[in-house]
């Protein structure tokens, strides 16, 4: 069918490679590339041998001239960029200049500020366009498969929906300390911001934190869970038809909680650079190179996480709830392809993406969140490539 050019070698790129090469039919040809080449040859090695033909190729993703030198010579039919946020730009401006289709999974935030939002992607919305060639953006789980959710609710059960709440539930247990489930870095930028939500029309802003509401999560338990900040919020908001109100909530144990206000007052989540011996030094870039290796946390983490979507709103005039998630397991994801669930849930779904658009399926110039196009085969995918997931129509409510 086609070749895919995946940047990036961390843990949701392993199961990003893992999923192509079980879809070979549609994969069959990818090349791993990212800034040590080692980590792709390793990939490479732990998979030759099946139908899909896997090259590796050494790229530095914050350089234009590299990343369209790459494509040029792969000739992929879409990039599935599974680097960091901050390289976002750089690999769509090398998409455009390519005329290749593009996808991530989370959206571009700058390094030197904590903010992660749409509108540096959405500018490019007319290249795009005029290019001839799609992007599709946020195609992970949360953002990804909360808006293929929201899409489906809307299309199958409502005439409108009022309020959405996404639930993110991390209910593995890796036995450390303190240690992050994604890159660390990211992870506490997220965590330490401020939270915030969009009711009718505006964002209210909260401290981090600050909300918090305890849930009883399906095949997982009670678990405290704090409203964030998160990237769907924005789209959903201005896609989805007659939102009043979506939040996201976020599971965190109190141990986790603990030590990360610990370390964000002896100053070690800050984003500044300090002087240090001579050098200077981010202390969250630091704090990041001590932390275990997120990618090393598979074979000792168990439990399950749970992530959906209660929805809220209408249909022929009447009131109605509906509740959407998936469950995975930790240990169930390192069997099949060793990595935990938190790179599973993220992998599979920027797998499914991808291949959505290079099947035709979801293909139009432009760049566009998840939520705009059809769910259907999208949430047939899901079912089929390990994250089914399961309805409640009379799910308990957050307040």
């Amino acid at each position: 069918m086609g070749k895919a050019l995946i940047i990036g070698a961390g843990g949701v790129a392993s199961v990003v490679v893992h999923k192509c090469c079980q879809n070979s039919e549609v994969f069959e040809e990818i090349c791993i590339a990212s800034r040590t080449k080692s980590k792709c040859d390793a990939l490479k090695e732990k998979l030759d041998g099946g139908k899909t033909k896997i090259t590796t190729a050494q790229v530095d993703a914050d350089k234009v001239e590299e990343l369209v030198a790459l494509i040029n010579d792969f000739k992929p039919d879409i990039v599935i960029n599974v680097a960091l946020p901050y390289q976002d730009l750089t690999i769509m401006d090398a998409c455009l200049e390519t005329k290749t289709d593009y996808m991530d999974t989370a959206n571009y935030e700058p390094l030197d500020t904590a903010k992660f939002e749409y509108s540096w992607q959405w500018a490019y919305r007319e290249k795009f366009e005029k290019a001839g060639i799609t992007a599709l953006l946020g195609c992970g789980f949360d953002p990804g498969v909360t808006g293929v959710f929201s899409a489906y609710a809307a299309k199958h059960y409502f005439d409108e929906i009022n309020y959405i709440d996404i639930l993110d539930c991390n209910g593995g247990d890796h036995g450390y300390p303190f240690a992050t489930n994604f890159n660390p870095e990211i992870n506490i930028r997220e965590v330490s911001a401020k939270g915030s939500y969009w009711e009718n029309g505006d964002w209210v802003e909260t401290e981090p934190m600050e909300i918090k509401r305890v849930y009883n999560f399906p095949e997982v338990g009670e678990k405290d869970m704090y409203l964030l900040h998160h990237e769907e919020l924005e789209s959903l908001g201005i896609n989805i038809k007659g939102i009043k109100r979506i939040r996201f909530f976020m599971t965190f144990g109190q141990s986790y909680l603990t030590h990360l206000k610990c370390l964000e007052n002896v100053g070690m989540t800050s984003i500044e650079p300090i002087e240090f011996e001579g050098q200077q030094i981010v202390p969250l870039q630091f704090l990041k190179a001590v932390l275990p290796d997120p990618a090393s946390l598979g074979s000792r983490t168990v439990g399950k996480t749970n992530i959906g979507c209660i929805f809220q709103g209408k249909k022929d005039g009447e009131e109605k709830t509906y509740y959407v998630y998936n469950v995975c397991d930790h240990q169930e994801c390192y069997k099949e392809v060793g990595s935990q669930a938190i790179s599973y849930t993220t992998g599979v779904p920027a797998m499914i993406g991808a291949m959505m658009v290079m099947t035709g399926k979801w293909k139009k110039p432009g760049v566009y969140n998840v939520e705009e196009f059809d769910p259907d085969p999208f949430m047939e995918a899901l079912n089929k490539w390990g994250l089914p997931w399961q309805e409640d129509f009379n799910p308990v409510l957050v307040d």
